[in-house]
């Protein structure tokens, strides 16, 4: 792994290119909402900034926002928009780098909390996360809830998307709460496939995590629309707050 972690010039030259729900104009609209509404007349950051596709729009609406990453490759994209240059951005592990100034609001989307492969890394996301945010400012989480219920007994491997040009499949080591997301692909002919390493956690250790940094979850939502948490969410939205006082 190079030194911008899996996040190299293999994935940053295709990263937008991403047909998800999450690329799309509409959902992306519903994030910026949200987060508007938190950071107030604040400033918000982004841990995992990447190329943009929050902060941007993010920052068109007013808030000030400063990035930190780890991928030089993921920012240098980010540069290269309408409004990339006007950006703070401070390449880093966002698990322990810190940046000058408080924020009413820290953020962390897309399921990237998972690229932390170990609790200690994760835990360590939350205290660095509380050192940067304001009293009263929340810390906001997008991430899948673990979708072991679609792994049949035995099996370790879950396909997540069969399309003509590409696929997905995740596998699973549940003893160790590992997964690894395998993207395959076509291009120009010939196959290309990159295996992400990540480590799945429940809402229920978030919390623990947050108690363990100072701070209390605030709201919990299955998606950025604010749809009711349930049983049955495959995604969920956490905010948790810093005190006061």
């Amino acid at each position: 792994m190079d030194a911008d972690g899996y996040f190299g010039e293999t994935v940053a030259e295709t990263y937008d290119d991403d047909s998800a729900e999450e690329f799309d104009p509409a959902f992306v609209e519903s994030v910026i909402d949200f987060l508007a509404e938190l950071a107030g007349s604040g400033s918000a950051l982004e841990f995992a900034i990447g190329t943009g596709r929050i902060a941007l729009p993010l920052a068109e609406r007013g808030v000030p926002v400063h990035g930190i990453d780890l991928s030089r490759a993921m920012v240098k994209r980010l540069r290269a928009k309408p409004g990339g240059d006007d950006l703070d951005v401070t390449i880093g592990d966002f698990s322990t780098t810190r940046v000058d100034g408080s924020f009413s609001l820290v953020y962390l989307v897309f399921n990237t909390i998972g690229n932390l492969t170990t609790q200690e890394a994760q835990v360590a996301a939350f205290r660095n996360a509380a050192a940067h945010l304001e009293p009263g400012g929340c810390f906001v989480i997008e991430v899948i809830v673990p979708d072991l219920r679609r792994l049949p007994p035995g099996e370790t491997g879950h396909v997540f998307h069969m399309g003509e040009d590409r696929w997905g499949i995740d596998e699973y080591d549940v003893a160790r709460q590992g997964l690894i997301s395998h993207h395959f692909w076509t291009q120009e002919g010939r196959a290309e496939h990159v295996a992400m390493p990540f480590r799945y956690v429940w809402p229920s250790e978030l919390d623990l995590m947050a108690q363990l940094a100072g701070m209390t979850l605030r709201e919990r939502w299955a998606g950025w629309t604010k749809e009711p948490f349930t049983s049955e969410s495959r995604s969920h939205v956490s905010v948790w707050e810093r005190p006061a006082d």
